[in-house]
């Protein structure tokens, strides 16, 4: 049996505004999460899942407890993240990544999900024990692209698997046996992403946890800092009862952001919540005469006006009608997407679509970004709208689109570009024309006719379709 030796450390970087990031870390559990939303409070989504580590946290004997218990952390998690999304619709967006471990003194129970890593160090050598839910970790799998390019992908902050209040996900769970010395880091991709593997290597074997911690934060820093830095490091060392009584600690926003009980939001609204109050117990039915009933049944009805009642319906249906209408309202002017207007990318403010005849959403900002321009998986995001969190999600996103766009009409216009004819009298001649996205060797060569002339458009696989970078 052995027992964990750890450190922890979660900050800012050079240029977030606030942490989204939480950890816990204790004798029994190691935990990181890597919140995701911006305005959408992503610093309370990783908080809602550090905090149910730490209520969850236990020592479990057996290895297959350990994964129930992690499979239980992130289903609680995504539970609570979709009451409170129920709550208060502006919170809509948030998510969190999960990447930690149980500990029953002789092996990990491991959960992930996202883009957070797990990593062991053994005899000098790391290796990461997880595999990254992401679009680039898809490239990578399928060798279209390396892990070094993966590092400045444009698409490397795409995750396809995270804690967000929806259902149908499915997390990682594993085992791994430990051996005294060995080193396990789990951090966010604030380290990851901007540290080399070698360098984290020489720090984790060189140094002791807490000076580790550290240096890894200063690397990543080095490195641009531009996204939140939160690590959490331990030592495999032999069973102490003093390191196995020691307390666990919270970090990064979990420690600083306080997390709604069921119904709070939603008084904080004005809206109601939990659950209605039970009906009042029908009063007993009073002896029936029922001679009287009969022939009351036959006796001369006396004739009301059905006026009052009429108008009363009419009313109550206006003031139904008006609420629902001024509820929508409410909702769709807390609503950002960006869609397709007169050909280019504009972002709204409000829902898309119309309701009886009448737009749900107004025109926040254009661009000069035509759709046209854009790779045909972008032209179909942009047709069926790109929900964003607000303006500022908004022009970061158009800001990416315009790049696409630029890179794509210089591949176009390359393709359309005349042949040089050549000076011999030969009918044809050979060229090499810039190659389409996916051909391995990196040339096409055409045998085209001697006068200009121009490529004519090629239709794209259905992989290229799938493309986010298919022009």
């Amino acid at each position: 049996m052995y027992s964990l030796r750890w450190a922890a450390h979660s900050e800012v970087g050079r240029v977030r505004k606030n942490n989204q990031d939480s950890a816990y870390a204790s004798p029994s559990m190691l935990v990181v999460c890597d919140g995701m939303g911006g305005a959408a409070a992503g610093d309370l989504a990783s908080a809602v899942a550090a905090v149910e580590a730490k209520r969850s946290d236990r020592r479990l004997e057996q290895p297959e407890d350990m994964l129930e218990a992690m499979a239980g952390i992130i289903s609680r998690s995504n539970d609570k993240l979709h009451d409170i999304v129920e709550e208060d619709v502006s919170l809509d967006g948030m998510g969190t990544t999960l990447c930690g471990a149980m500990f029953n003194g002789e092996q990990l129970g491991v959960g992930h999900i996202g883009d957070s890593r797990g990593y062991l160090l053994r005899d000098g050598e790391l290796r990461q024990i997880t595999h990254d839910h992401s679009w680039v970790q898809s490239l990578i799998d399928e060798g279209r692209i390396t892990p070094e390019q993966a590092l400045t992908h444009p698409h490397r902050s795409l995750v396809m698997k995270v804690i967000n209040g929806q259902q149908g996900f499915d997390p990682d769970l594993f085992l791994v046996p430990l051996e005294e010395g060995d080193k396990v880091m789990f951090c966010s991709d604030g380290l990851s992403g901007l540290v080399r593997e070698p360098d984290m290597a020489d720090v984790l074997s060189e140094l002791d946890l807490d000076e580790a911690a550290a240096e890894l934060a200063r690397l990543a820093n080095v490195a641009g800092g531009h996204d939140n830095i939160t690590l959490v490091v331990a030592e495999v060392v032999p069973a102490d009862e003093r390191l196995d009584a020691l307390p666990g600690r919270l970090f990064g926003s979990a420690t600083e952001v306080d997390i709604p009980l069921v119904g709070e939001l939603a008084a904080k609204a004005g809206k109601p919540s939990g659950y209605p109050e039970p009906p009042a117990p029908t009063p007993a039915a009073e002896p029936v005469d029922e001679e009287a009933e009969e022939a009351q049944r036959y006796a001369p009805k006396e004739r009301h006006a059905k006026w009052p009642t009429t108008l009363l319906t009419l009313v109550l249906a206006a003031m139904l009608v008006g609420l629902g209408a001024w509820g929508l309202q409410a909702y769709a002017q807390s609503r950002y997407f960006i869609a397709a207007q007169s050909g280019n990318v504009a972002i709204f403010n409000g829902l898309p679509g119309a309701l009886l005849g009448m737009p749900l959403s107004t025109v926040v900002e254009t661009t000069d970004i035509a759709v046209a321009d854009l790779p045909a998986f972008h032209q179909r995001a942009v047709d069926n709208t790109i929900a964003v969190a607000d303006v500022d999600a908004g022009r970061a996103t158009t800001d990416q689109l315009r790049e696409l766009a630029a890179r794509c009409v210089e591949q176009r216009e390359r393709r359309l570009r005349p042949s040089e004819p050549l000076p011999s009298p030969s009918p044809t001649v050979v060229v090499t024309v810039d190659p389409l996205p996916g051909h391995p060797d990196g040339s096409e060569a055409a045998v085209l006719p001697a006068y200009p002339t121009y490529l004519a458009p090629m239709t794209p696989t259905a992989v290229a379709e799938a493309d986010p970078e298919h022009c």
